[in-house]
């Protein structure tokens, strides 16, 4: 009996000496994105991972691998559902071709504001949540890219300059322009996008100015760029619900609230960069202008279509996130 009792008390020590061990155990996630360390979306991303510490009081450690060091960009999501990593940020419409909801906010002219897209952003959340959910993957929150201008190596005043051009694509949207107006497609990403343009693989594109003073686009030869702002495509940043599930139901909710936090930082950031890479970019000596009329009247009528085409493939889905999208107006 005695025996007995002095392994009980020997198994109680040993219990409340392992405690503290397993109260503070720690678990450790890469976080893949493709841009640049200084790019404001991977500064969101770093202070998210800071926040998380905080947020977790050091159970959760979220290490950020940028500029596709970890996984390229469009392997980052299947890199995820195949448990290769725990989390990674993706530009929704480069998953268009999966399915067409992840493609709204890159239809031309839809949302062309950062007012414009955070309503759509809001009518649109919804129904990506879902999908992700099915794949076995949450989401945790999504940020705007500047609006989308044209930078370009020789003049464009009309489509029709576009013609023959090497023509950067990086998501469906992109692709249709390059089709609809004879521009040659070039799948290019934008950690490739500074070497694309000074070996001459890209003489016009589409995108944001930020992309713009990320890549160093003046180095490569091009001096202008037209201020279309024709969408504001989103990175989205995603999580494993299998790692995620695997968490205590504080570090969840830690997690969740953060989320929520820096998702309004990020917007605020990107406004306010918005500005600032204009000023980056005429101060390297690119010349910033408006698009011509014609230019813009052309691209407004591509935007209808697409918006038809996108309704085509979403149907009552994608019908529903437009009347809400409007009744907001």
């Amino acid at each position: 009996m005695q025996t007995l009792k002095r392994r009980a008390v020997k198994a109680s020590l040993l219990a409340s000496l392992m405690a503290p061990l397993f109260a503070f155990a720690q678990t450790k996630w890469d976080l893949a994105s493709a841009y640049p360390i200084s790019n404001p979306h991977t500064v969101t991303l770093q202070q998210f991972a800071k926040d998380l510490d905080t947020a977790t009081a050091g159970k959760l450690k979220v290490t950020v691998h940028p500029n596709g060091s970890l996984v390229k960009a469009p392997e980052i999501k299947r890199a995820m559902v195949s448990g290769q990593i725990a989390m990674g940020e993706v530009i929704m419409s480069i998953l268009e071709n999966e399915n067409a909801i992840f493609g709204l906010d890159s239809v031309p002219f839809l949302a062309s504001s950062f007012g414009q897209a955070e309503r759509l952003w809001n009518a649109q959340r919804p129904a990506v949540e879902k999908i992700l959910d099915a794949q076995g993957i949450k989401l945790l929150y999504a940020v705007p890219w500047p609006p989308q201008g044209m930078f370009a190596k020789k003049p464009v005043n009309e489509v029709a300059d576009l013609k023959g051009l090497k023509w950067r694509a990086y998501n469906p949207t992109t692709q249709r322009i390059a089709k609809e107006y004879g521009a040659q497609p070039v799948t290019i990403q934008a950690s490739e996008l500074s070497q694309a343009l000074a070996t001459g693989v890209v003489e016009a594109f589409m995108t944001s100015a930020a992309t713009g003073v990320d890549s160093k686009v003046w180095e490569g030869g091009v001096n202008r760029f037209y201020t279309v702002d024709a969408w504001l495509p989103k990175n989205m940043v995603i999580v494993s619900k299998s790692a995620f599930n695997q968490l205590d139901a504080a570090t969840q909710a830690a997690i969740v609230k953060t989320a929520k936090e820096t998702e309004v930082k990020g917007w605020n950031r990107m406004k306010g960069y918005t500005n600032d890479t204009i000023e980056t970019l005429k101060k390297n000596g690119v010349e910033v202008a408006a698009p011509s009329q014609s230019f813009s009247q052309e691209m407004i009528r591509f935007g209808v279509g697409s918006l038809k085409d996108w309704l085509a493939k979403t149907g009552a889905d994608g019908q529903a996130i437009i009347d809400t999208y409007n009744a907001k107006k």
